[in-house]
């Protein structure tokens, strides 16, 4: 499951920053008698009892008159998207009743604190319980989604090209590959060059090949056309996406005209390189596709548009390091703005031409 994320959200000094480094044992925000102390959202990764390893939000307090106050409120309402559970801390501000109900709505189970009512130990303790209580239940849900077992030979295609992390595999590699090692598989790990011979090798048929999206062509090239094949991305989006969305996303990229919208969407910030998937490789498909070119956006980490109605097509990265609630959120927003989302396996697999061929969990 992914790390919980617990949001702390409140009016300016409401105390939320000294809630959350009592509860962290720790000094995770600074806290100070100034109104606006926190500016930008603080995280903190922390094992909490019964609950696991979850991550701390400390966001800025709303209500702020300061030059500076709106845009602090636009980033704790980015917050939320992300948001397992809240703690709201009640000061009698008249916003909090508000906040309440943008929390409600975006349906985040929401724990109530009185601010100052008590000792900041005695309420960082009486939290805990409160949390453990409001934690969704856990979902064992596997990433192959009951595509292979025991016993099974399966072959990960994994390129390791410029924007590949030196010297470790990229996260939905190593989630998948310890997933067929706990389902007593037999993995095979090759790059897209030495496909063809570990496939000589074999004494039989793959059940499935795994491969990164990026290299569908070749893959697709070299394995032969009734050997089951799927990628790392989709495997994700059927684990805590909504796959069924996405392909039908995946439907609007042959109505798209020069000079269309098209949002790429990241969870995870990183510098791109000359190789990078969506901000490199998908727009130069999409251009080829269309036969001109597009205005191409990128919103990386929270960011994401408030208003999508301008775009045609929102691409959404494939979520190695989202949570299940930030990918439905953005699914949803898409939805409620009548924009279709994809992602970038569905993608790839439709701008190749082979989304028919791969399997989908």
């Amino acid at each position: 499951m992914d790390r919980l994320q617990i949001a702390f959200f409140g009016a300016t000094n409401s105390g939320k920053s000294t809630l959350v480094n009592a509860l962290a044992g720790q000094e995770v925000s600074l806290v100070s008698e100034l109104p606006g102390t926190t500016t930008d959202p603080v995280r903190k990764v922390i094992e909490l009892p019964g609950m696991g390893a979850c991550v701390l939000v400390d966001t800025a307090g709303y209500g702020d008159p300061g030059a500076l106050g709106a845009e602090r409120e636009r980033r704790s309402r980015a917050v939320i998207d992300s948001t397992d559970i809240a703690v709201l801390l009640r000061s009698g501000h008249p916003e909090d009743d508000r906040w309440v109900q943008l929390l409600k709505t975006a349906q985040v189970p929401v724990v109530e604190v009185l601010s100052h009512s008590e000792g900041i130990s005695e309420m960082a303790a009486n939290l805990l319980p409160k949390l453990q209580a409001a934690q969704p239940a856990e979902k064992q849900r596997l990433l192959t989604g009951g595509l292979v077992g025991k016993d099974d030979i399966v072959v990960l295609v994994m390129p390791q090209d410029s924007e590949a992390p030196k010297g470790r595999l990229i996260l939905p590699q190593v989630q998948v590959l310890r997933e067929l090692l706990d389902l007593g598989c037999i993995p095979v790990c090759c790059q897209p060059e030495g496909l063809q011979r570990a496939l000589d090798g074999l004494s039989e048929r793959p059940a499935l090949t795994i491969t990164d999206s990026q290299a569908f062509a070749k893959v697709n090239a070299i394995l032969p056309k009734d050997s089951p094949l799927t990628s790392f991305s989709i495997l994700l989006a059927g684990a805590k996406g909504d796959i069924k969305a996405f392909v039908e996303g995946a439907k609007s990229i042959g109505t798209l005209k020069p000079g269309d919208r098209v949002l790429i969407a990241e969870a995870c910030t990183h510098v791109p390189d000359t190789e990078d998937i969506g901000r490199v490789k998908i727009p130069n498909l999409l251009r080829k596709k269309i036969g001109g070119d597009l205005a191409i956006e990128v919103a990386a980490g929270n960011d994401f548009p408030d208003d999508l109605t301008p775009y045609r097509l929102i691409i959404q990265c494939g979520g190695c390091v989202a949570s299940e609630r930030l990918l439905r959120s953005r699914i949803r927003k898409a939805f409620l703005a009548g924009v279709p989302i994809t992602n970038y396996g569905i993608a790839l697999a439709a701008l190749t031409g082979i989304l028919d061929r791969v399997i989908i969990p």
